[in-house]
């Protein structure tokens, strides 16, 4: 069985039962079921028209359940118009489902879960694996997520910017299981990108190639977290960053600027640098500017306070601090690392410690706990030029501050 091109056309397949008329719940289960017959009778009979062969077999079996069931009647009269079965029409309607997916009365987890579903192919399992959740619970919000969506029509326009939030959300999942949701989120997102022309569509694109690019760099063998600074560079995917910024030019050309270009203008910079003490900051403070007056993130701009004491020095990137609000995520860490910079050893250890004690997970825990042991065991009362401080691991997309 060719399992690539089974996720392929389940969206579209997907799609036309949702278009003639099958509320998405029932359309699903009945696409699923197509499915099932597809791996056990294709490897000896494969159909010259796949997607054909996929809509008439899911048809059939929405009609079936909608036969059996008497409180349908009234529907099942007005639906029991099966089409000849031929050659089904090559248009991609994949974008559509994306908008469902994406609709706002469903919660942020719950579109990605059906997104990742009825877009992406998964199943139940492998997404449950992914989010590290019993398949049963996953089950219990994907059912939950059609039923919702269920009675939305596709006569609206879809909402492009909470489609490339779901995708963002995607991709900041990371990976875990069998399935990897950072390349899964390229996959859907060079997907829709090929469906629309918007620049912000192009610009996340980017953002995820350039980002995914130091992946292999960001831990060591057992795990351990690798600062940027210390990252080896030569590793990182070329071809990656290559594309990802040829995507980002497109999109900047075009003077329609969105947060994802900005960030991913961000990310650009990082990666054009040769070597940490390289980097542009200068220009990076200047995007990171742009990003706080199109977004006003409290994020961006905990991300803009470590890049000002990159240039301008820790006591311009302290003072940036200062005026933010110090229960953000990851403000502790950041301060940490701009008096570790300042000189200031005993209350960067304390900070770091402090911080380790509110991480979001056991890797960044250790990670900032193995920072605050250095400075404890090393101290001294003026800043040592052999001690590189580190913050906080090489982040995602929407933590660069803790590029270090």
């Amino acid at each position: 069985m060719n399992d690539a091109l089974l996720r392929t056309l389940t969206p579209s397949v997907l799609t036309v039962l949702v278009r003639r008329g099958a509320d998405f719940a029932a359309a699903e289960d009945a696409v699923q079921d197509a499915l099932v017959e597809a791996v056990r009778l294709w490897p000896d009979d494969p159909p010259r028209d796949p997607k054909g062969w996929l809509v008439t077999v899911a048809w059939r079996k929405f009609l079936d359940s909608t036969r059996a069931d008497t409180a349908r009647r009234r529907r099942e009269d007005r639906l029991d118009q099966e089409p000849s079965p031929g050659p089904t029409a090559p248009a991609d309607d994949t974008l559509q489902l994306y908008f469902l997916c994406a609709h706002p009365s469903l919660t942020p987890s719950s579109a990605v879960a059906l997104t990742l579903r009825a877009v992406g192919g998964l199943t139940t399992r492998q997404i449950a694996q992914a989010y590290l959740v019993p398949e049963a619970t996953m089950a219990q919000r994907i059912s939950r997520a059609k039923r919702t969506v269920s009675g939305v029509r596709f006569d609206q326009p879809g909402d492009v910017a909470t489609v490339l939030r779901v995708l963002y959300l995607v991709f900041n999942e990371g990976y875990s299981g069998d399935i990897d949701l950072a390349a899964e989120a390229i996959r859907l997102t060079r997907q829709l990108t090929a469906a629309i022309d918007h620049p912000e569509a192009a610009g996340l694109l980017a953002l995820m190639l350039l980002h995914h690019a130091r992946r292999a760099t960001r831990t060591t063998p057992d795990g351990t977290l690798v600062p940027l600074a210390e990252q080896d560079r030569g590793r990182w995917d070329t071809a990656a960053i290559t594309e990802g910024v040829t995507i980002l030019q497109a999109a900047l050309a075009r003077d329609r600027l969105g947060e994802f270009q900005a960030q991913a203008a961000i990310a650009a910079l990082h990666a054009d640098a040769p070597t940490a003490g390289e980097t542009d900051w200068v220009q990076i403070v200047e995007w990171y500017d742009e990003l706080v007056r199109l977004t006003g993130s409290p994020v961006a701009r905990l991300n803009r306070a470590v890049a000002i004491g990159e240039a301008d020095g820790p006591r311009a990137g302290l003072a940036s601090l200062a005026a933010l609000d110090d229960t953000l995520p990851r403000h502790t860490a950041v301060a940490a690392y701009l008096h570790e910079r300042d000189g200031d050893l005993t209350t960067a250890a304390r900070l770091y410690a402090t911080a380790a004690q509110k991480a979001p997970n056991l890797a960044e825990r250790d990670h900032l706990t193995r920072q605050a042991a250095r400075l404890n065991t090393h101290r001294h009362p003026h800043p040592n030029p052999n001690l590189k401080p580190n913050p906080a691991p090489d982040p995602g997309p929407d933590d660069e501050a803790l590029s270090g």
